[in-house]
């Protein structure tokens, strides 16, 4: 018999229901892995009690003749973004180190509901703020892959969703949450060779996870597979009336959609993103997507979107505004750490616990958002990126009137070793100029492995798509799938 830990969703829910093996054995398996993998430094708190229990309910229900769940017997991660009761939730941060919610988020209650079990939460970038999980407070977390030829220079697994890409390519959990604020999902899945999809803004329920930028935050499902992103999904979509951007709509059932025929359809190639410097295998990989795209019988278009080298500055213009708002929150009184300095004030105390709690890059976004927020330079540079940000919004809206897809790379490289690019955030910030437009748009868009680099690490080609158009955008990445044929994965040295 496979692995239990090889098996993908669809793979662990069908041989559960099929009786190839009970829920139990399936988390045990997997609760064996994360144990296992201490050195990738992945989960932030380990739940196999929480793994157990779904699995044993799973098991029960099965037993007495009851109709399976959607995701009974998968065990799943869960990215410390999300809110989880009794479990602790910090967003990678000492500043909410030891917070305990009292209530679940919408997302993964969701996911609870399905039938789903929870293995631990997975470490990230602290407050979701970093492309390399280099910003976490509990350390970084470290890729599986290794360069081929390389030594064994410790790699990143991208951010912000890092532990929860590295966790899936290292089979310690079959899927996992992410967010995606300028690319969080998309990049890390590029970087360690998985699938993962933002879906449209507002799909899914932001209430109960830890806020970023407001505007801009969205969750969605990393996996190994097209399928299993479509399954994850449907879990964690729907309307919910405690988040007022939430879309009232119902969830297509994307997983029985799911064909890799795009025949009439109109794949879109923006110009614009031919950036300088672009490594030779990024292009040969985006032009490889160009020609799978055709043979799967789609029509290739050129397309403009004019204003895409304006979507870097916007977005790190609007991001930290938001986030110096929505961090103001933490303030030592009401939850989460409290520094209290002998004989200090009110505001010695809030200086002190933002002061130890916040790390770096989460302190220089706070800066640049409040500098951007201030009296004498908010037209000059809030209001701006806000209408860059229509302009950008624009582009695609005409972009879709000659095109249904449009087909990029997700990173302008494969992964970089850890400690590389952290002395220059611009260079860090680069990572994110596929994947941003499509967030300040608030579109669809979906990470798919295409192949791998010189070094033997992989690289990841990215489908954006109309408003609401998940189903568009899961077939075209399962056509990419089925014709990349990609099944390497890091070997085991951890």
């Amino acid at each position: 018999m496979t692995e239990l830990t090889d098996l993908t969703v669809a793979g662990l829910r069908d041989g559960f229901r099929a009786g190839d093996f009970t829920a139990r054995e399936a988390a045990e398996a997997f609760n064996a892995a994360v144990v296992g993998a201490k050195t990738l430094n992945a989960f932030i708190v380990e739940t196999p009690e929480h793994a157990l229990a779904a699995a044993d309910a799973a098991d029960a229900a099965r037993a007495a003749g009851e109709a399976s769940k959607p995701l009974a017997g998968v065990p799943i991660g869960m990215k410390d973004l999300f809110a989880t009761k009794g479990v602790q939730t910090t967003a990678a941060s000492h500043i909410l180190e030891g917070f305990t919610p009292t209530y679940e988020s919408t997302v993964s209650q969701k996911l609870w509901d399905a039938g789903a079990g929870m293995l631990g939460k997975l470490n990230l970038d602290q407050f979701a703020m970093g492309s390399s999980n280099e910003t976490s407070a509990f350390g970084n977390v470290i890729s599986p892959w290794r360069r081929k030829d390389g030594g064994n220079a410790a790699l990143t697994p991208g951010g912000s969703s890092g532990g929860s890409a590295s966790a899936i390519a290292a089979r310690l959990c079959p899927a996992a949450t992410g967010t995606d604020t300028g690319g969080s999902i998309r990049q890390p899945a590029a970087f360690v060779g998985i699938s993962g999809i933002k879906p449209t803004y507002g799909r899914c329920s932001r209430w109960g996870t830890v806020a970023f930028a407001s505007s801009l935050d969205q969750a969605g499902p990393m996996a190994r597979d097209v399928r299993d992103c479509a399954i994850m999904l449907e879990a964690m979509s729907g309307f919910d009336p405690k988040d007022a951007t939430s879309l009232d709509l119902p969830v297509p059932a994307w997983e029985a959609s799911l064909s890799p025929d795009m025949k009439g359809k109109r794949i879109g190639i923006p110009k614009e993103y031919r950036v300088d410097g672009m490594p030779a295998e990024i292009e040969a990989l985006w032009q490889q997507g160009i020609e799978w795209m055709r043979d799967a019988g789609a029509e290739i278009v050129e397309v403009s979107l004019p204003h895409t080298k304006y979507a870097l500055p916007a977005y790190y213009i609007v991001a930290p505004a938001e986030a110096s708002s929505n961090l103001a929150r933490y303030d030592g009184v009401r939850f989460g750490q409290r520094e209290l300095p002998e004989g200090a004030n009110l505001q010695d105390m809030y200086a002190a616990t933002r002061a130890a709690g916040f790390g770096d890059e989460v302190k220089r976004r706070i800066l640049i958002g409040t500098y951007v927020l201030s009296a004498g330079f908010y037209d000059a540079y809030y209001t701006q990126a806000q209408k860059v940000r229509t302009l950008i919004a624009q582009d695609f809206e005409k972009a879709w009137e000659v095109c249904d897809l449009l087909l990029t790379p997700t990173a302008p490289s494969a992964a970089f070793a850890l400690g590389e690019k952290q002395a220059d955030p611009l260079a860090m910030y680069l990572n994110d100029v596929f994947t941003v437009p499509a967030s300040l748009a608030g579109l669809p868009a979906m990470s798919v492995p295409g192949g791998l680099d010189g070094d033997g690490l992989p690289l990841g080609l990215q489908v954006i798509g109309k408003p609401l158009d998940e189903q568009g955008v899961l077939n075209a990445g399962l056509a990419i799938e089925q014709r990349a044929g990609f099944t390497a994965r890091a070997d085991k040295w951890w």
